[in-house]
């Protein structure tokens, strides 16, 4: 029989070193069968582990929460958020921490279990999760790595021989998360509110630590480091506007201080483009629509500025300007990110004073016309023009004509700009049809053909060598608009 700590588990739990205020101690909840079903090889390799053991019995007891790993110490972790704008108290109600596996090149994981029953943080809900939400995050965070996108990333999905209790009866499964940690401005929040000053200086002196040694040697450390918060969410936001991507639920408790994607709830991909998009059934009043989330992550960040605010400077008052200093950059800082982004899926690698006129005339355009965001693009670079009533239109002609002599600037310069285009436009992105329907597959019907095959083209959404049509597909047109759901 397989040793469990031959797999290649390497465990520490830096975390729970820190006051007990920062969490719970909390066990998984045994479940009955476990089986595996869905294990990511690639994943496992990168974190030196060890894939064959994997799939072993061993192996499937601690992805379910039977068994933990040596050296794991499961904790739940307590933190507080600020949820559609309204400020709690919350914790992580049906994840467990295990611990942090040490890779051989020395980087430090989060490994948790999500689904593994109530913590103290539970708050009455019964702290499972059901397999179809938590194969979608699987999916979804995995087709964010591939397009390049920080994000937590997915090891592996058991179902766990129980039925939860939704709207129906649903079988139960447990993801296994994994992330450079998960520490978020809500975990902040929860120790500027209900702890002590000593314990946030010890929360901001670990997180500086373990994302951000550089700022050690500045000036003012605590400034370089909300500085360099500030500038990763940028950078991070921009990427999910740039590929139309929604998150769904920006609550301060789901935005990391490390700056990766994390929490796939009832997140989507956009497909007309328009900027009042939103898929999430409970965001009714379009907090966080597509065109809202830079915003709200500048809104978010202010409240993580406010609890560093001890550390900014002796004297609250101008702390406090300090901070709102900062806070006034993001716009600027985020608009850099995301119009030479702009600049790339349109092939344009040099700066030029009406670049955004050009970006802003286009995006009009395919508003007005109800075009396809991804296939957009793919099709401008492929020089594809056709099969769309935008590209025939007179107000696209005269814009293409324009883009035309932009373009031939650029190739005076030498730059290639059919290759920036390539690398800059995802020929794939995980279409929420597509998504739905290997999910029905493998929930209802238990079969993970077409979820394996989908998760294949994932991987390399910018080869344009071979591009399987049927994923390109936008969805045939309905009445009923496209919704998602937390699935808690």
């Amino acid at each position: 029989m397989t040793k469990t700590n031959e797999i290649g588990w390497n465990f520490d739990n830096s975390y729970a070193r820190l006051s007990e205020s920062f969490f719970a101690r909390s066990n998984p909840t045994p479940v009955k069968k476990p089986e595996l079903v869905i294990l990511n090889s690639t994943l496992a390799e990168e974190l030196g582990l060890h894939e064959g053991g994997l799939k072993r019995k061993e192996s499937i007891e601690i992805f379910a929460g039977n068994e933990i790993p040596p050296g794991g110490f499961p904790i739940a972790q307590a933190y507080a958020g600020h949820q559609f704008g309204n400020f709690t108290m919350l914790g992580d109600g049906r994840a467990v921490l295990l611990g942090e596996q040490i890779t051989p090149t020395g980087k430090r994981f989060d490994i948790q279990l999500k689904g593994a029953g109530k913590t103290p943080f539970s708050r009455g809900g019964d702290g499972r999760a059901a397999l179809g939400p938590m194969l979608r995050e699987y999916i979804i965070s995995e087709a964010m790595h591939g397009l390049g996108i920080p994000t937590s990333r997915s090891l592996a999905v058991v179902t766990t021989g129980e039925e939860v209790i939704r709207e129906t009866e649903l079988p139960g499964a447990i993801l296994t998360r994994v992330a450079s940690s998960h520490i978020r401005v809500g975990t902040f929040q929860f120790i500027a509110n209900w702890g002590s000053l000593t314990e946030l200086k010890s929360l901001t002196d670990y997180t500086i630590n373990r994302h951000y040694p550089e700022v050690k040697e500045s000036d003012n450390p605590y400034l370089a480091f909300l500085q360099s918060v500030i500038t990763r969410q940028a950078e991070l936001i921009s990427k999910w506007q740039l590929v139309g991507f929604i998150h769904g639920v920006m609550n301060t408790d789901n935005m990391t201080i490390s700056g990766e994607t994390i929490d796939y709830g009832p997140c989507a991909f956009m497909d007309t483009y328009h900027l009042d998009t939103v898929f999430s059934s409970i965001d009714t009043q379009g907090r966080y629509a597509y065109a809202n989330q830079p915003y709200i992550a500048a809104w978010n960040l202010a409240r993580f500025a406010e609890t560093l605010i001890p550390f900014l400077h002796e004297e609250d008052e101008k702390a406090l300007k300090i901070a709102q200093e900062e806070i006034s950059k993001f716009t600027s800082i985020y608009e850099k990110y995301w119009l030479h982004g702009m600049r790339a899926k349109l092939g344009l690698a040099t700066n030029e004073y009406e670049d955004d006129m050009l970006v802003d005339q286009l995006l009009g355009i395919m508003q007005k016309h109800e075009a396809d965001y991804t296939n957009t693009f793919r099709a401008l670079t492929l020089n594809e023009l056709k099969g769309c009533g935008m590209f025939q239109s007179p107000d696209f002609q005269q814009w293409y004509q324009r883009w035309e002599q932009r373009k031939e600037r650029e190739s005076q310069r030498g730059k290639d700009s059919i290759e920036l285009m390539k690398n800059a436009n995802p020929a794939i992105i995980p279409r929420n049809h597509r998504v739905e329907e290997v999910l029905e597959n493998a929930v209802n019907q238990g079969d993970y053909s077409d979820m394996t095959r989908l998760l294949s083209v994932l991987k390399n959404p910018y080869n344009y060598t071979d591009v399987i049509k049927e994923f390109t597909l936008p969805p045939e047109p309905t009445d009923t608009p496209y919704r998602t759901y937390c699935g808690t």
